[in-house]
């Protein structure tokens, strides 16, 4: 790590990541979450901000800076990494994340309860006994699956 002093809850959460994906917030001296990423592995990205700061942009050495709690949560693939790190954000809607600007959800296939069911995309759920099957973060699959269904 660099030579700057980090709280102790940082250092020792740097010493004990895990190498498995998953999704890292970072708290600031409120416990407020202030940033929330995702990793392929948890151990290399996240002490990654911590290393030499000449090579972080500005806005990135301020998030280090403010930096005083380390939480991750474990998951089992990418995907789940990536679809957590979406719905964390829009939860807690950290100062250093960057958000889309139409802030759109991952989409879904729904296929609905009747006789004679549809099957259409949809980006919510809703709670009427219709089938999801998702999400998809790759459109371009997705788009390929409606022209096999349909």
């Amino acid at each position: 790590m660099s030579e700057q002093k980090w709280p102790a809850a940082v250092e020792a959460k740097l010493k004990n990541l895990p190498t498995q994906p998953g999704v890292y917030l970072y708290r600031n001296e409120n416990d407020k979450v202030i940033y929330v990423g995702k990793a392929k592995n948890l151990r290399n990205r996240v002490r990654s901000y911590f290393q030499s700061s000449r090579n972080h942009d500005p806005k990135t050495r301020r998030l280090v800076k403010r930096i005083r709690r380390i939480e991750t949560i474990l998951v089992d693939s990418e995907v789940e990494a990536l679809i957590l790190e979406a719905n964390l954000i829009k939860e807690h809607r950290p100062r250093y994340n960057v958000f889309l600007k139409d802030d759109k959800s991952y989409p879904y296939i729904r296929i609905t309860k009747e006789p004679f069911p549809q099957v259409f995309v949809t980006r919510r759920i809703i709670k009427d006994g219709s089938k999801y099957l998702g999400p998809y973060t790759d459109v371009k699959q997705l788009r390929h699956i409606m022209r096999t269904l349909t």
